[in-house]
């Protein structure tokens, strides 16, 4: 029964060649967000492991991680915290720099985002280099959270973001998975 749930789900999401870039399929989740029960079952799926538990917050990755985190912290009674790009939070933050393919980033949340020993759970569309959520990792704990675990839609195995994760004691929750890049 999972299995089959989770193909429907697979077969919600659009395939992009060459986007952004030649070489690369885009694994677009507009097309599951915009499907009722293929949404509401992704989020089902996401939250199913945690509920009961104690989750704080759910923290979301800028910008479809707020879509899908803002449902599971609904779901879970928990609250919610935006992980944004630099200078888009208007108050005091933490912030944190990664590395991209080309160059590096930045990222930020507010500094009272989080109580000292918070129950966060990490959530995106998509995990791929684990970049981005390996640094959303690191800002959270450098306020104080301890991250539950990390939650995708979508895994790219053959990246290896999910291990570098794990690496990082983080447990990695995803609900498919697309070879390639």
């Amino acid at each position: 029964m999972e299995a089959r749930r989770h193909s429907a789900l697979k077969d919600s999401i659009r395939s992009i060649p060459d986007y952004p870039k030649p070489g690369i399929i885009f694994r677009d989740i507009t097309t599951l967000l915009s499907d009722p029960r293929a949404f509401r079952r992704a989020v089902d799926s996401l939250v199913h492991p945690y509920a009961g538990g104690r989750i704080d917050q759910v923290a979301g990755i800028e910008a479809r991680g707020f879509i899908l985190g803002g449902a599971v912290a609904h779901q879970l009674s928990s609250g919610f915290v935006p992980i944004r790009k630099k200078g888009k939070l208007p108050h005091k933050t933490v912030s944190i720099a990664y590395a991209l393919e080309y160059g590096t980033d930045e990222m930020e949340i507010h500094v009272d985002a989080i109580k000292p020993g918070d129950k966060v759970l990490l959530v995106d569309d998509l995990i791929a280099t684990g970049g981005t959520a390996c640094a959303a990792v690191n800002l959270l704990r450098q306020i104080g959270a301890e991250v539950v675990a990390a939650c995708f839609v979508i895994d790219l195995p053959e990246i290896g973001g999910a291990q570098k994760l794990r690496d990082l004691d983080v447990p990695v929750r995803t609900l498919m998975e697309f070879d390639g890049h």
